[in-house]
């Protein structure tokens, strides 16, 4: 099909839907929108339409009590001309307007949802298509290291399409060794552990030793995000089991095209958000010396309930699909290596 340039806004689009809807001219259909503000009237009606700057997106999910952080973070991104857009969980908008970038960006409020909930619904593909990147990131981050631009030179110097910036070692609530900074290193892709569960060695393929980022701040591209928006499930909404699946998203090779930037890392601060609490993690609590509230820890058992429950149906779906799919084949299937050493040798560096 032809590409064309639609007089109205500066977006090709080459992929209208001309075969399955009659009712309209081509040239009339837009299949594609934005998140950008609009004005309702222009000081001169001759004046040319101001073509879009903000070519990539911030998207978080954010509670009142947690508004410095979000401060700290959005200012970072406004000053590389991001589109901001905030999921308010707690219902309290009212409470941002003294900021003076609030009104610059985009707010919206459904009570107690998480962020995948608002991802699956806010930022379908199609509505997300014009930004070259996409942050989807918690509320409880510190970025007091990182700089948005830096982020994504070393991001498209490296072709990533799916990446996540590295945690610094004394953040709260690391998952996984993968996620944590190498001082001497730009970025890596893998990483080697020869302990606990999760053995990583050289011949490790796949998560969580490499082509893996987590959950709690990830960026996509434009290109690995159409293909996120769809493994999100509409009905799990806590996002577990998603990150083990994410490399099939990378547009390719998830063991090159996946990574975690050191150079610009972030503080995971793990305040606890979800139950509406804004309160420290369990474990910082104890490290901090103080005590949590029953109501609290009630909360936080259901979800983490809810959760695991989340995580089996999803792997579940996930195995039903690639059975009942004949038509698929997996890019990486789990190969069967015959065990030539028994240990492998230690390694000096732990990423690669």
């Amino acid at each position: 099909m032809e590409t064309k340039l639609h007089p109205f806004d500066s977006v090709e689009d080459n992929e209208l839907p001309s075969g399955k809807l009659k009712d309209l001219p081509r040239g009339i259909m837009h299949t594609r929108s934005d998140l950008e503000l609009r004005p309702q009237w222009r000081k001169s009606l001759r004046s040319a339409v101001k073509v879009n700057t903000n070519k990539n997106l911030l998207a978080m999910p954010v509670g009142i009590k947690q508004k410095e952080h979000v401060d700290d973070v959005v200012k970072k991104f406004r000053t590389e001309n991001f589109t901001i857009v905030l999921f308010h969980y707690d219902g309290k908008v009212d409470g941002w307007w003294d900021l003076d970038w609030c009104d610059k960006a985009i707010h919206i409020v459904a009570h107690n949802q998480t962020k995948w909930w608002f991802a699956k619904r806010f930022l379908h593909p199609d509505i997300v298509s014009t930004y070259d990147y996409i942050f989807l990131w918690d509320e409880d981050l510190g970025v007091e290291h990182f700089n948005p631009g830096r982020y994504l030179e070393i991001v498209k110097s490296e072709g990533l399409e799916i990446s996540h910036p590295a945690l610094d070692p004394n953040s709260t609530e690391i998952h996984h060794r993968i996620t944590i900074r190498s001082r001497m290193k730009k970025f890596h892709r893998r990483v080697y552990e020869l302990r606990g569960k999760t053995r990583c060695s050289n011949i490790s393929e796949g998560p969580p030793c490499s082509g893996f980022v987590e959950g709690m701040a990830p960026v996509f591209s434009r290109a690995a995000w159409r293909c996120a928006w769809h493994l999100i499930q509409n009905d799990l909404v806590h996002g577990w089991g998603m990150d083990m699946k994410l490399g099939y998203c990378a547009q390719g090779d998830r063991t090159k095209n996946v990574g975690v930037i050191d150079r610009e890392y972030i503080v995971h601060k793990g305040i606890q958000t979800l139950g509406g609490t804004g309160e420290l993690t369990k474990k910082t609590k104890k490290k901090r010396g103080t005590s949590s509230g029953s109501s609290g820890l009630d909360t936080r058992a259901e979800i983490r309930r809810q959760s695991t429950w989340e995580l089996k149906i999803f792997k579940e779906r996930w195995n039903q699909a690639v059975t009942q799919d004949k038509d698929w084949i997996d890019p990486f299937p789990r190969q069967q290596r015959r065990r030539k050493h028994k240990r492998q040798s230690k390694f000096v560096d732990l990423y690669d």
